[in-house]
């Protein structure tokens, strides 16, 4: 992954029906969480999850002074977005990265420090709706789920290879799934029989795996087990851990970092790197903190932050989002 080349901004033709179809989450209140940062001369924002390039567009329209620099695992999502972004010229620098090598693409492109920063974490509105990649449960598809289809192994190698007892590890760890055992059990018998290809044979598996209570209760009952395949084969919570760190170093000081994310998982990781830098660590009882222990972050969301009801009813895929933002306020003292 590392040594990857920023990609030109413009799009190589072909289909562009990528932005009638995305509507960006929490749009608005992601601009004004990042606005007081942007409106700087010559500031840098980094999308770090461009995707369709919903949030990138409306970033570069609305501060139009900003450099953007986005970074996306997925090159068609690069391809579509680029199209999308062509209009602004040079002022968008697409790079083909995952989130946490965010140090290394800003190293590259000789950028010591950024003013702003946006997390849209999960998956893509355009992977959910390829019917080929495989994320999404209504329809029968390869079981894929590589956010980058360049590398990595895919969902079906996961299922028909790992030991039983690492599959309940990650639907209990990554999907929450109380029923893990009663899952992985089904599958073990059933991949003896015929290895796993495609995603609605998995998701009949689950259905007569559970029991009828199981069934009643959260939707669709494949949705925690799509979900936690889905962050074992892209690494999620082992990128993100070490991306939103890295991604706090990286914000020069008054920058803001804004993050949505869909998930429990995800947003008690980012929570807790939040507030570890929004707490003193000075010893207890110190009548004056001195400077080295003093809060290097500032939160800018009281807890996280909710879509609308409105928003919701726009688009359904926000109902989830969990938005949290922070200011750096202090340089880190060696």
């Amino acid at each position: 992954m590392k040594g990857r080349e920023a990609l030109p901004h413009k799009g190589g033709g072909g289909r562009r029906e990528g932005k009638s179809r995305h509507v960006p989450v929490m749009l608005q209140r992601c601009l004004d969480l990042l606005a007081p940062a942007l409106e700087r001369p010559g500031a840098v924002v980094v999308d770090c999850t461009l995707g369709l390039g919903g949030h990138s567009e409306a970033l570069l329209s609305r501060f139009p002074e900003a450099q953007l620099v986005a970074l996306d695992r997925d090159k068609e999502a690069l391809r579509l977005s680029g199209e999308r972004l062509a209009p602004f010229g040079d002022r968008a620098t697409l790079v083909h990265a995952v989130y946490d090598e965010l140090p290394d693409v800003l190293g590259r492109l000789g950028i010591p420090r950024v003013q702003g920063i946006l997390f849209d974490l999960g998956v893509s509105s355009m992977q959910l709706d390829e019917a080929g990649r495989g994320f999404a449960y209504a329809q029968d598809a390869p079981l894929d789920m590589r956010m980058d289809q360049t590398a990595g192994v895919s969902a079906a190698e996961v299922l028909n290879t790992y030991p039983p007892g690492e599959l309940v590890r990650i639907l209990r760890a990554y999907g929450e799934e109380k029923q893990a055992k009663r899952i992985v059990a089904a599958i073990v018998r059933e991949r003896e029989k015929e290895p796993f290809t495609t995603s609605a044979r998995l998701v009949e598996l689950i259905r007569d795996a559970l029991p009828q209570a199981a069934k009643r209760t959260g939707g669709n009952p494949a949705k925690r087990t799509f979900q936690a395949l889905r962050i074992e084969v892209n690494g999620e919570l082992s990128v993100l851990e070490r991306a939103v760190p890295a991604a706090v170093k990286a914000l020069d000081v008054g920058g803001r970092i804004a993050v949505l994310s869909y998930h429990s998982l995800e947003d008690r990781l980012v929570k807790q790197v939040f507030a570890a830098g929004a707490a003193t660590t000075a010893p207890p009882g110190l009548p004056v903190v001195p400077e080295q222990y003093q809060p290097r972050l500032k939160l800018l969301t009281r807890g996280a932050e909710l879509p609308t009801e409105e928003e919701i009813a726009e688009n359904r895929r926000a109902a989830p989002a969990r938005l949290r933002g922070a200011e750096r306020i202090r340089e880190d003292v060696e």
